[in-house]
C-alpha cells in the first residue's frame, strides 16, 4: 500500500507526457496546414490587386509556413503589397525576412535593391514636402547636386545649412570636397584647405579631413605636414588603409625609411591588390637593407599592376 501512491504517479505523468507529445505531432500538421491555406487565400488576393486585404493575411501566416517556394513567393508579395499601400513597417519587416531566409536568393536581392531605394525615394519627398527649408532637407539637396556634379549650386546649400546651424559636422568637409571635385582651372586649393581645417575645429576626429589635408600637403610637397596629418588619421580610423599608405609615401620622400615600414606593412596588408603600397614597401625595405624583402615586395608590385593592366583591357574589350 505505501508504494501505490508513487507508482500511480508516475504512471500518470508518463501518460500525460505521452498524450501531450501525440497531442503537439497531431497538431502540428493543422496550423502547418491552415497558414498554407492562408497564404494562398492571401496570394490570391493579391494576384485580384486586393492588397489591403492582403496584406495582413501574409504577415501573419507566412511566418508558419513550412514549404520554401510557397514562403518565397509569398515574402516577395508582402513586400510589393507593403510598397503599393506604402506601409514602410510591413515592407521592410518582409525585406529584412527575405534576407535572412533567401539570402543569395537573385530576385530577392533584385526585390531588395529595389524597394529600399523607392523607400528611400519616398522618404525624400516627404521631406521635401513637409521640411522643405529644414538642414535635412537642404543637406539632401546638397548631395543630389553633388551627384549631377553640380560642385557651386552644392556648396551653396552647405552654407545655407552652416547659416542655420554653423556647428554641424560634415558640412565644411562637404564643401572643401566640393571645391576640389571642381575642375583645376575653377578649384582653390587654399580654399578647400580652409574648409577642411574649419570641419576639424567643429569635428576634431574626422579621419577624412585629417586624410585629405594631408593630400593636399603631401602634393605640395610640405613632408612634415603631411606626415602629421596622416599620422592623425590612421589613429584616429585604424582601417583606413589610404591613410597608412599615405604615411608611408611621406616618411619615405622624407628619408625616414625605418619609420614607413610599419605603416606600409599595415597598408599592404589591408590593400593587397594596390601596387602603389608595394612599391612604396619596397623602396623602404631596400634602404634598410632588407633585400629580399624588397625584392618580394618589388614582385608583388609587379604582379598588382599586371592583374590592374588586365582587368582595364578586360573591362574596355577586344580592340577594334
Amino acid at each position: 500500500m505505501p508504494n501505490f501512491f508513487p507508482r500511480f504517479a508516475f504512471c500518470f505523468l508518463a501518460f500525460f507526457a505521452v498524450v501531450s507529445l501525440a497531442y503537439a505531432q497531431s497538431s502540428a500538421k493543422p496550423v502547418a496546414a491552415d497558414a498554407s491555406f492562408a497564404v494562398q487565400k492571401g496570394l490570391s488576393l493579391a494576384e485580384e490587386g486586393r492588397c489591403r486585404e492582403a496584406l495582413p493575411i501574409l504577415r501573419k501566416a507566412v511566418p508558419q509556413v513550412s514549404d520554401k517556394q510557397m514562403k518565397l513567393k509569398a515574402g516577395l508579395t508582402t513586400v510589393r503589397c507593403g510598397q503599393l499601400l506604402n506601409q514602410m513597417d510591413a515592407t521592410v519587416t518582409a525585406l529584412l525576412w527575405l534576407n535572412r531566409e533567401f539570402s543569395a536568393e537573385p530576385e530577392v536581392l533584385y526585390i531588395t535593391t529595389h524597394a529600399f531605394s523607392d523607400l528611400a525615394t519616398r522618404a525624400a519627398l516627404q521631406l521635401a514636402n513637409t521640411a522643405p527649408g529644414s538642414k535635412q532637407a537642404r543637406q539632401l539637396n546638397a548631395e543630389a547636386l553633388e551627384m549631377q556634379g553640380k560642385w557651386d549650386e552644392a556648396a551653396a546649400e552647405y552654407n545655407a545649412v552652416l547659416k542655420q546651424q554653423p556647428d554641424t559636422p560634415g558640412m565644411h568637409y562637404r564643401i572643401g570636397r566640393a571645391i576640389l571635385s571642381k575642375p583645376p582651372a575653377a578649384n582653390t586649393v587654399e580654399d578647400a584647405r580652409k574648409e577642411f581645417e574649419a570641419e576639424l575645429k567643429i569635428d576634431p576626429r574626422n579621419a577624412g579631413a585629417e586624410y585629405i589635408l594631408g593630400e593636399l600637403s603631401r602634393q605640395a610637397q610640405q613632408w612634415d605636414d603631411a606626415i602629421d596629418h596622416f599620422s592623425k588619421a590612421s589613429k584616429l580610423d585604424p582601417n583606413f588603409a589610404d591613410a597608412f599608405l599615405g604615411l608611408g609615401f611621406a616618411l619615405n620622400a622624407s628619408s625616414r625609411f625605418a619609420e614607413a615600414i610599419p605603416p606600409l606593412e599595415i597598408a599592404v596588408k589591408m590593400q593587397p591588390q594596390n601596387p602603389t603600397g608595394h612599391y612604396q614597401l619596397a623602396i623602404a625595405y631596400n634602404r634598410v637593407g632588407r633585400k629580399d624583402d624588397a625584392k618580394r615586395e618589388a614582385q608583388l608590385q609587379k604582379e598588382a599592376a599586371e592583374r590592374i593592366e588586365q582587368a582595364r583591357q578586360k573591362a574596355s574589350g577586344p580592340p577594334q
